[in-house]
C-alpha cells in the first residue's frame, strides 16, 4: 500500500447509473464506477465540487485524493445490470486505472463481466497507463461490442503536470501508452481535457500523430460560463493565480486555444470538437461510426 494514499473495500447496493447532464446529452445512457475517490487527486477534478450528487461522502471531498473506497461486490453487481441496448461510459467520478487499481485490479473482473453480457458501446475515460495491464482483456472486448478508450493529455508542459496534476504520468508516457493501444487494434481518441497551460500547436500535433480518431478538448470548467453543474476546484485556480495562468480560467482565452487547436486538425485532415457534441462521438456505435 502507497504511503500516499489509503485503500478501503465496501459493498454497494448498484453498479450502473442512469446518465444525467453532460454524458447523456453526449449519448450514453450508463455510467460505471467503480470506486469512490480517486488517488490520482487532480487538483483541478470537478468532481468533488459535486459532493453528494457524485455520490460522495464529505471525507471523500475534504480529503480528496488521499484515500478511495472501492465497490467490492462491483463485477457481481454487473453482471445482473448490464443489458445489451447500454451505452456505457466509464467513468465520469473516478478514473477507473487511478493509482490505487494497480494493487486492487477490479478492473480485471469488471471486463469480464463485460465479456459475458456486452453492451453496445463501452468507453474508458482515463489518463493511466495502467491500462495497457488489461489490453488482453480489451482486445477481446473490442470483437464483442464497440469500444473505446478516451485518453486524457493535459498539456506537453512536464513542469505544469507536476503542478497541476503531480500524481499523472508525464505526457511522453502517456503518448506511449495511447501508442501502445492503437497497435492492438483498440480506438483511441485523445482527449485533451481539461486543457491545462500547454503549447497547444505541440500538444495538438501529438496528440494528433499519436491517433486516428477525432480530436476532443475540453477548458477548465468555469461558472461565468457553466451556469449549473461541476466546476474547476478552487485548489488548481490558486496554481494559476501563483504561476500566472489566470488567464486559462478566462472564457475569451480558453476560446482562443481552442481555435488554435481547430486549425492544426483542420491542417491536418481531422476531425475535432469540444464539449458534448464532440464527446457524442464516443458513444455511437460502430455501425454509426465514420468510415476508417
Amino acid at each position: 500500500m502507497s504511503e500516499r494514499f489509503r485503500i478501503f473495500r465496501a459493498p454497494a447496493g448498484s453498479i450502473l447509473s442512469r446518465t444525467s447532464g453532460f454524458i447523456a446529452t453526449a449519448g450514453f445512457t450508463h455510467s460505471l464506477t467503480p470506486a469512490r475517490n480517486c488517488t490520482f487527486g487532480c487538483t483541478y477534478c470537478y468532481v468533488p465540487t459535486m459532493r453528494m450528487q457524485g455520490g460522495l461522502q464529505p471525507d471523500d471531498w475534504r480529503r480528496w485524493g488521499q484515500f478511495t473506497t472501492f465497490k467490492e461486490n462491483a463485477a457481481a453487481l454487473l453482471v445482473r445490470a448490464l443489458r445489451p441496448e447500454q451505452r456505457i461510459y466509464c467513468s465520469p467520478l473516478v478514473d477507473p486505472y487511478q493509482p490505487a487499481e494497480e494493487s486492487e485490479r477490479r478492473m480485471p473482473e469488471l471486463l469480464d463481466a463485460l465479456l459475458e453480457r456486452p453492451p453496445s458501446v463501452f468507453v474508458l475515460q482515463t489518463r493511466g497507463p495502467l491500462v495497457l495491464r488489461d489490453l488482453s482483456r480489451l482486445a477481446a472486448l473490442n470483437r464483442r461490442t464497440t469500444l473505446r478508450i478516451s485518453f486524457s493529455l493535459t498539456t506537453n508542459r512536464d513542469e505544469v503536470r507536476r503542478w497541476y496534476e503531480p500524481h499523472c504520468a508525464p505526457f511522453e508516457e502517456r503518448l506511449a501508452a495511447v501508442a501502445a493501444l492503437c497497435d492492438a487494434g483498440l480506438a483511441v481518441h485523445a482527449t485533451l481535457a481539461p486543457l491545462l497551460p500547454c503549447d497547444p500547436e505541440i500538444l495538438a500535433t501529438a496528440a494528433l500523430q499519436a491517433t486516428v480518431e477525432p480530436l476532443i478538448a475540453d477548458p477548465f470548467h468555469v461558472r461565468s460560463v457553466k451556469r449549473h453543474g461541476a466546476t474547476t476546484r478552487p485548489e488548481s485556480e490558486a496554481i494559476s493565480r501563483v504561476r500566472g495562468f489566470e488567464c486559462w480560467h478566462e472564457p475569451e482565452f480558453q476560446r482562443g486555444i481552442v481555435e488554435r487547436i481547430a486549425r492544426v486538425a483542420s491542417a491536418a485532415g481531422r476531425e475535432f470538437g469540444v464539449g458534448a457534441e464532440a464527446f457524442a462521438w464516443l458513444a455511437r456505435e460502430r455501425s454509426l461510426q465514420w468510415t476508417e
